[in-house]
């Protein structure tokens, strides 16, 4: 497998973990103050001696995969003031084998990202705070929280089309009938901020979060 250019030891165990964490903080927004780590299953056993613990700091400070700062990522965390908690869960039965949980806090916002490395760098992004995802950070993303209202899918994709945007893949989920529900859509072409600041101001949409493409 031809993996990407990276600080090793492991394509899947640094490299993976490096690009979950920066499609997390993207997610949330802007780098996080707080961060609550949990490493599953082989990751939960390996993740110290593969490095993946500097590789989801280095990820958190947005360090790309072949940043020589990800063998110091530690001295770099204490350096920006980034807090950091890890925990690991070593039989996790209906996760993937290198599964990692994040909870993270800037300000007053708090997000839950899961991610599984997948090899060769290779990632799925597969929960956002509760809801399913799955997207791979290889696409632009629009993650968008809603009221779970009718028509309101064919609404979006026809704004976004209007955007010259062509939707690859789309996933949707939902608490319950008429409840939140959450649209991840993955896009050839990134969006004008125009078209995401029209989509909040929607008196139905709750929250609007656009991912670049992770390099």
């Amino acid at each position: 497998m031809i993996g990407p250019v990276m600080i090793g030891p492991s394509s899947s165990h640094t490299a993976g973990v490096v690009r979950i964490a920066r499609a997390a903080i993207r997610v949330l927004g802007e780098k996080p103050e707080y961060a609550e780590i949990t490493f599953y299953n082989s990751f939960a056993r390996t993740y110290e001696g593969h490095g993946s613990d500097r590789a989801i700091i280095a990820g958190l400070l947005d360090f790309k995969t072949d940043d020589k700062r990800i063998k110091n990522a530690f001295d770099h965390a204490e350096t920006a003031g980034l807090e950091y908690h890890f925990k690991s869960v070593g039989n996790a039965s209906t996760m993937h084998p290198n599964t990692i949980k994040l909870l993270l806090r800037v300000g007053g916002q708090e997000v839950e990202v899961v991610g599984e490395s997948r090899g060769g760098g290779v990632i799925t992004i597969v929960q956002v705070n509760g809801f399913s995802a799955n997207f791979s950070a290889n696409l632009h993303t629009l993650i968008i929280l809603a009221d779970d209202v009718p028509g309101s899918i064919a609404f979006i994709s026809n704004v976004l089309s209007h955007d010259h945007c062509n939707i690859a893949n789309m996933t949707v989920s939902r608490r319950g009938k008429s409840d939140l529900a959450c649209q991840v859509i993955e896009m050839d072409s990134p969006l004008r901020e125009l078209t995401t600041q029209y989509l909040a101001s929607l008196d139905w949409v709750k929250e609007v979060l656009y991912v670049p493409i992770i390099d």
